[in-house]
């Protein structure tokens, strides 16, 4: 189920900050993320808020093991496709 961006606006900015964290950590384990001072992760954190106002980020709410996780719009799309054939 994705999560409209209108109700992460909901979220204390400490909760939704987070969540953007775990995605871009998730982005310094695959080695396209490199660098961690915390001037460039928070300029990245705002590049992720503004990505997920566009749209071009998505957040998923998985109701099978209960998790919650940003994802771009083409793994959703590539991801919904697949599951389809």
């Amino acid at each position: 189920m994705l999560v409209p961006y209108e109700a992460l606006l909901q979220l204390p900015t400490a909760t939704l900050d987070n969540l953007i964290r775990e995605y871009l950590l998730s982005h310094v384990e695959d080695g396209s993320f490199s660098d961690l001072d915390e001037t460039v992760i928070q300029r990245a954190i705002d590049r992720c808020r503004q990505a997920l106002k566009k749209g071009e980020l998505l957040v998923e709410y998985s109701e099978e093991d209960e998790s919650i996780a940003i994802r771009s719009r083409e793994q959703i799309i590539q991801r919904t496709t697949n599951s389809e054939d």
